[in-house]
């Protein structure tokens, strides 16, 4: 009986805590108010695969962004030596960097997608808890031994 009071205790608890989260143009929304990267996966936590999704796309965004800078970079590193000594301009260094931005293309491309497919999978799971734990009833009942509470499923 303890059990079945703590995790109905516990079921409460997370829904009347749990918040449906929006992304709206690269950011994340809870009630109107926007909320940071850290607190959005701390609402995830509570669900894995959700979480992991959210995970992978900001592990796709960071990668992306490093080929992005690494390949800039080394992109116009060339080109100022190009311009400034008498080495023969396009060496290896312009063909690694161009290929570094190619690579970060497909590799960003995907990021937006996983990122909506966690939190999506975070407000499913929201309203399917919101569902299930509908059924219930609670009641205060007495009689001759006493006063207590009555849960039905």
């Amino acid at each position: 009986m303890k059990k079945i009071l703590l995790t109905f205790a516990l079921l409460l608890s997370v829904l009347s805590f749990s918040q449906e989260i929006n992304l709206e143009r690269g950011k994340y929304y809870v009630n109107g108010s926007q909320i940071s990267t850290r607190e959005t996966k701390q609402l995830l936590a509570s669900n894995a695969e959700a979480l992991s999704k959210f995970k992978s796309g900001l592990g796709k965004e960071s990668a992306g962004g490093f080929l992005i800078g690494f390949g800039g970079a080394l992109v116009i590193t060339d080109l100022v030596v190009g311009l400034v000594s008498d080495v023969k301009y396009p060496t290896a260094a312009t063909y690694i960097g161009a290929g570094a931005l190619i690579i970060a293309i497909p590799v960003l491309s995907g990021k937006n997608k996983k990122i909506k497919e966690g939190i999506d999978l975070y407000n499913i799971g929201l309203k399917n808890l919101g569902e299930t734990n509908s059924n219930f009833e609670v009641n205060l009942i007495g009689n001759q031994r006493g006063y207590g509470i009555q849960i039905r499923f």
